[in-house]
């Protein structure tokens, strides 16, 4: 006896106490006859069976597909992608049906009604749209609630590396959260957690959503500077990861946004998973009420290869290396040092003082001030 003609007087037993729909039929005997399609194995179980009621598990839930299929093809119209996944939530009382019937009948190792629809849905879906699915990494997910009818659409992040020349003083780096909802989106600042733009990160993230959508930026910098540093050069390097994008995929991106430069910006694979090394040159203007003795500014040749050691408020200690120091005195109480050092170093402690060894202020025997500084050239280490 075959392995079909076993499972029809099982098949013949559910349909005389149940009313099940061709999908709803299959799937309950599909893997044991190793078929691909539910629907045509339940049209050829119910062959002798008419129907004239609703299906006992789903309701006739398969019969609407489609409406939700277009659903989905319409949240996309905006999107670009290449993979795809589904995911469903379903009525408990049709889960709880058809638990009861592969309860009462004994059968095993069955897909769930829930996997059967999101199968179904994705099928027809790639077919239409000629999309691939992918329940592993989509780019795109569906959760298709047949609750209340609707469909959530979430898409994949992407990251991005660049670089930004800040040719303007008086903008800050990082941008203010949201109010209302302390930067984790909401409806006031259109769910992108930020509702000003007045800093490098909203400047860079308002083009970032114009140019790739999306809902939430999350930036990681290399390095930082004052709100009155200038970045000049080839400009810092950062990463940033876009959440729910709506493009996927550009070109490498040079762009003037008024006091900004964006220079190579392109899509990446990830961010990266160790901490960057880097090294910044910068120029740095002191100023001080005593007078600043020549004697002592040729010192400053002694910092090279020379660890600063850096105190965090928690007492860890971190040491930063200096590759280069040139000095150049405008007067009696002014100076500019320029320095090439290992990225991290904090400038105004170091010359003004506070937790760090060596300090400008200590070796010049005077009170320091840093007046200001600013990045000439900032490289990645390999």
């Amino acid at each position: 006896m075959s392995e079909y003609q076993k499972i029809i007087p099982i098949a013949n037993k559910i349909l005389k106490n149940h009313e099940l729909c061709d999908h709803c039929l299959g799937r309950l005997f599909s893997k044991r006859l190793h078929l691909s399609s539910n629907k045509l194995l339940g049209q050829k179980l119910k062959k002798n069976f008419k129907s004239s009621q609703k299906c006992f598990i789903c309701k006739n839930l398969f019969d609407n597909l489609n409406y939700f299929l277009k659903i989905m093809i319409d949240s996309t119209s905006n999107y670009s992608y290449r993979t795809f996944s589904v995911g469903a939530t379903i009525k408990p009382s049709i889960v709880d049906r058809d638990d009861y019937v592969r309860s009462q009948y004994k059968l095993m190792g069955i897909d769930s009604i829930k996997s059967d629809i999101t199968k179904e849905l994705g099928k027809s879906f790639s077919k239409k749209t000629k999309k691939i699915v992918d329940f592993l990494d989509p780019e795109i997910n569906f959760i298709i609630n047949f609750k209340d009818e609707s469909c959530k659409l979430r898409s994949k992040s992407i990251t991005l590396s660049g670089r930004y020349v800040k040719i303007l003083r008086g903008i800050t780096q990082k941008q203010k959260p949201c109010m209302n909802c302390n930067g984790k989106g909401c409806r006031t600042c259109l769910f992108h957690g930020i509702s000003e733009f007045d800093s490098i990160e909203g400047i860079i993230s308002q083009y970032l959503f114009k140019k790739f959508g999306g809902t939430t930026t999350k930036f990681t910098w290399i390095g930082g500077e004052d709100k009155s540093s200038l970045v000049l050069g080839t400009g810092r390097p950062f990463f940033v990861k876009i959440q729910n994008p709506n493009r996927r995929k550009s070109k490498p991106i040079s762009i003037n946004l008024n006091s900004l430069k964006l220079t190579n910006l392109k899509v990446i694979d990830e961010f990266p998973k160790k901490p960057v090394k880097f090294t910044s040159s910068i120029e740095i203007k002191i100023s001080s009420k005593n007078t600043i003795d020549s004697k002592y500014l040729k010192k400053l040749k002694h910092l090279v290869n020379t660890p600063v050691v850096v105190y965090d408020k928690s007492g860890k200690r971190s040491e930063k290396q200096i590759f280069s120091v040139n000095y150049k005195k405008h007067s009696l109480h002014n100076f500019s040092l320029f320095l090439k050092v290992e990225g991290g170093l904090p400038i105004r402690r170091f010359i003004e003082g506070g937790d760090i060894v060596p300090e400008i202020s200590k070796l010049l025997n005077c009170e320091c001030r840093c007046d200001e500084f600013d990045f000439h050239e900032i490289e990645v280490m390999k």
